[in-house]
């Protein structure tokens, strides 16, 4: 547990400089790969209404990152790869997940009709679903009494859309610091587990991306609402596109 934690914290327990510029990068997910990913299931389905291609995305993004984490988790099987080795792997994987999360995340917020411009908001947005009710509960409270009314229902769509600059700025410094003590703190034991030898660091490996890949669907879910009918409309007219062009505009 120690050489775990040595690998998130300093001896001060601050969060190494290092991870956290490896999370900042982790979260902030650049608008030609959302709209890509979108792409690349609508041509596989391409009759499929945004309800139908948020629940490909959830799939795609549950197997990814569940079989992700019981391969890292294996390594640790391996008479070779030693224990420090293992968990650098494991520290791999925890930016890895981060990565898919955002990915997932952001992707669903554009079939919300909720496009990713500001790198703030997303990672807030982001941030906010890793922690779960913590998070959606710190975020409905500020944004509620910002607009003097009760909490929104669904947050997501104004974290990107209508909160003022201001506000978000109070909301991503709030939310960062809590979320790397806790996603940290869970991640020292998810990576002492995935380390475990003789095949038991696969099982916490795959079960615990599985357990915490549901918890961010659901968050997701919560934040987003309703998906529309049909695709929105600027993003209907990006992915209508010819592809040499809609690398051009994407851009």
């Amino acid at each position: 547990m120690k050489a775990a934690n040595g690998t998130l914290f300093d001896k001060d327990g601050n969060p190494k400089p290092a991870i956290l510029r490896g999370i900042e990068r982790a979260l902030d997910i650049q608008r030609p790969l959302i709209i890509a990913n979108i792409d690349r299931l609508r041509r596989r389905h391409p009759e499929a209404s945004p309800a139908e291609l948020t629940r490909l995305l959830e799939r795609d993004y549950l197997r990814a990152t569940t079989v992700a984490g019981a391969a890292v988790g294996a390594t640790a099987a391996v008479p070779a790869v030693g224990t420090l080795a293992a968990l650098g792997l494991s520290g791999a994987a925890t930016i890895g997940f981060l990565e898919a999360t955002a990915l997932y995340a952001e992707s669903v917020a554009e079939l919300h009709g909720v496009r990713i411009q500001d790198p703030e908001r997303s990672r807030t947005m982001v941030m906010a679903i890793l922690m779960g009710e913590e998070g959606t509960a710190l975020i409905r409270s500020v944004l509620g009494s910002s607009a003097g009314q009760g909490a929104p229902q669904y947050w997501g769509q104004l974290v990107n859309k209508s909160a003022p600059a201001s506000l978000v700025k109070t909301l991503t410094g709030s939310i960062q610091r809590r979320f790397v003590k806790k996603f940290l703190a869970k991640q020292g034991g998810f990576m002492l587990g995935r380390a475990l030898p003789f095949g038991v660091g696969a099982v916490i490996g795959g079960t615990g991306n599985h357990l915490m890949g549901k918890a961010v669907i659901r968050t997701t879910r919560e934040a987003f609402g309703p998906l529309p009918q049909t695709l929105p409309g600027e993003l209907a007219e990006v992915l209508q596109l010819p592809e040499p062009h809609a690398r051009k505009k994407r851009a």
